[in-house]
């Protein structure tokens, strides 16, 4: 019995001490601990875990439309490219439905901000390298200079989260309200589901930015003054709590002018596009990672009141069974 006091205090006042920084066992107990040790480090930490940038390439599919007409048609480079037999000379009354289509290749570089996993708002620029052909319509055809193009975009997003692992809980435990607390089975059950790993999250983004043209298909050819839009569906995939994989699809509304010197008047060129794009998404980790000498403590957990991370930003830090790679 006198061996077995000193343990049992010895016990308690261990106990006691991972309580009072509540690190039990090297694990974090709190949901919103501590990241640094001041107070502003702390704000910063925690605003900065909120911000990720992207990166995301893909290809496009574009349809090109202009309602043509003009007071001196023979100033551009239109002409008949079939039915020879029927030669037709347009004249100022002629309004022709011209149209065309080619693809694109875009490229972007962003970042994004995530408030509350209910809105996301971001922006970035963007490269798009496409092909351009001619456009036609009614046995004619409008001509361009060249079949390439160069266009450098900047845009800005703003999205609404439709499903993520938040909602999911939420959708769980609306499913089981018909289940009573003394259905344990039940009740365990959807315990059990809600605090599976989720990785996806489904957004509904919109996109409005300008263009500005690095290399033209036509020396003719201006950006509207208006700026363009886009709206897309953004699948993502967490790969960790820092990293995830996404896809979007949708579709982009733009105009054009084209316009010479030598012409009074001008032509409205509309563009819309089609397109699908998979990037990469990097979150700052807002958790610093442990570097104590000795801690082998993989997960979360906590230091003298502040956390830190036990893995890389590429795993998950609260790994479940099966995980431990």
């Amino acid at each position: 019995m006198k061996k077995l006091i000193p343990i049992l205090l010895l016990v308690f006042f261990t106990f006691h001490a991972a309580i009072a920084q509540e690190d039990i066992f090297g694990l974090s107990t709190k949901s919103k601990s501590q990241k640094s040790e001041s107070a502003v480090g702390n704000a910063f930490r925690n605003a900065v875990s909120n911000f990720s940038f992207e990166f995301s390439a893909g290809g496009n599919y574009h349809l090109n439309e202009t309602d043509f007409s003009s007071q001196m048609p023979s100033r551009y480079p239109i002409a008949q490219f079939q039915n020879f037999e029927n030669p037709r000379e347009l004249s100022l009354e002629d309004t022709l439905s011209l149209k065309g289509n080619n693809y694109a290749y875009p490229v972007n570089l962003g970042v994004r901000i995530n408030l509350f996993s209910l809105l996301t708002i971001g922006g970035g620029y963007g490269r798009e390298f496409g092909n351009m052909s001619s456009m036609r319509g009614e046995d004619q055809e409008l001509s361009f200079e060249s079949g390439k193009y160069t266009f450098d975009k900047f845009y800005g997003t703003v999205g609404i989260v439709l499903y993520d692992a938040k909602k999911r809980a939420k959708f769980l435990s609306w499913k089981y309200r018909k289940y009573g607390s003394q259905n344990i089975y039940m009740q365990s059950e959807k315990n059990q589901r809600i605090r599976q790993q989720y990785p996806w999250r489904f957004i509904l983004e919109g996109e409005y930015g300008t263009m500005k043209i690095r290399k033209s298909y036509d020396s003719n050819l201006l950006v509207s003054q208006d700026p363009y839009y886009g709206i897309a569906l953004r699948m993502e995939r967490d790969l960790s709590e820092y990293t995830k994989l996404f896809i979007k699809t949708g579709a982009e509304v733009r105009s054009f002018i084209y316009q010479s010197s030598e012409i009074t008047d001008f032509q409205n060129i509309k563009q819309t596009l089609f397109g699908a794009q998979i990037g990469f998404a990097l979150r700052l980790p807002g958790t610093k990672r442990c570097r104590i000498q000795g801690c082998g403590v993989v997960m979360k957990h906590l230091h003298n009141g502040v956390e830190h991370r036990g893995s890389s930003i590429f795993n998950f830090q609260n790994r479940k069974v099966g995980q431990w790679y």
